[in-house]
């Protein structure tokens, strides 16, 4: 409608009917600016440069064609490197030409190379800004998933083991019928409990939910893992301060890492009869001791490594703070973590 318009209100404008009918029927360009953007620049660039050596006057080129800028700036934005290349000398060999034939002053060649360069600058600017969100959201996502690993490694595995603790002392006691049904009674409150932690963070993921919507323990759960399973070791735990105003962050590390670190002990260790969690704190830290003690050797036979220890590391590095699992100075293994109080990293 524009360009019907200017070719109406432009008498000078020789081969009128031909220079509307072009910059028109380079219209349809822009729709595949994204998907062909060279294609589309060649055309469009040289179909318009054919009205004025037609017409041999620069002046036959209507001011409407402006719109055909959005093609160099669609070039910068969505063209490989190739394209970029290929299309930019397109561009300048058309700028060439002008300046040879078109008889362009001084003040119209710096003003058009400018203009140029700023729309292809921009497309550019705009495709770096892109790449850099896209990179910026594949890290969240993948540090979204590495959470929702732990997460599900120390609460599925905790409550699996739990219940694999006691399928096994159901079939040892399985001459006691008392024993067995003891056994089927902790296994099926188990599972329970690790259904409904699933069906949280599934309510949650299929929700969209924030991740904090996810099952976040804290401290005060920690009474959770005291006391005797069956044939697991006794777990005592102790909290020797005051730790009331933990940032959830915190306080959700702190369970995590001392859950994970009760199974591993029932797990894996051989001959141990206790557990001990300790938490300490100050103004600046909050220390977490787990203790057992087991013989201090390899694995049990028929286990294997899992990623226990490697979701550990990374829930206390993400707070800035420090984790350690090693043999104790008498017998068993001790995994000490130190978090900074605040919760940053």
């Amino acid at each position: 409608m524009i360009a019907v318009t200017e070719g109406v209100l432009r008498p000078d404008l020789p081969l009128r009917v031909l220079s509307v009918m072009v910059v028109v029927g380079l219209v349809p360009t822009l729709l595949w600016r994204r998907t062909r953007p060279l294609l589309m620049l060649v055309i469009a660039f040289g179909v318009s440069e054919l009205v004025p050596l037609v017409a041999g006057d620069a002046s036959a080129e209507m001011y409407t064609t402006a719109y055909l800028l959005l093609l160099p700036y669609a070039l910068f934005r969505w063209g490989s490197g190739r394209e970029v290349v290929a299309g930019s000398a397109v561009v300048l060999a058309k700028f060439c030409l002008q300046l040879a034939f078109d008889g362009f002053g001084s003040t119209d060649a710096v003003g058009g190379f400018a203009v140029l360069f700023s729309v292809g600058a921009l497309g550019a600017a705009l495709r770096y800004r892109a790449g850099a969100r896209a990179r910026e959201f594949e890290q969240v996502r993948m540090l979204e998933r590495e959470r929702l690993a732990r997460d599900l490694h120390d609460t599925v595995a905790h409550h699996v083991s739990a219940m694999a603790i006691r399928a096994q002392a159901g079939l040892a006691t399985a001459s006691r019928p008392g024993g067995a049904v003891d056994a089927l009674r902790v296994i099926e409150a188990e599972a329970s409990r690790t259904l409904t932690e699933m069906r949280t963070m599934v309510r949650a993921l299929r929700g969209g939910a924030p991740a904090d919507l996810a099952p976040s323990p804290g401290v005060g759960d920690l009474e959770r893992l005291a006391g005797r399973e069956g044939p697991g070791p006794a777990v005592d735990v102790h909290l020797e301060c005051q730790l009331d105003g933990l940032p959830p962050s915190v306080g959700t590390a702190v369970y995590r890492l001392a859950q994970e670190s009760v199974t591993n002990a029932r797990k894996h260790a051989r001959n141990v009869t206790r557990v001990e969690v300790r938490v300490t704190a100050d103004d600046t830290s909050v220390r977490l001791r787990v203790s057992d003690d087991g013989d201090t050797g390899p694995l049990r036979p028929g286990a294997a490594p899992g990623y226990g220890i490697i979701g550990m590391v990374e829930r206390a590095h993400l707070l800035g703070g420090t984790f350690e699992a090693a043999p104790g100075p008498g017998r068993g293994w001790t995994v000490t973590a130190v978090l900074p109080r605040s919760g940053a990293a």
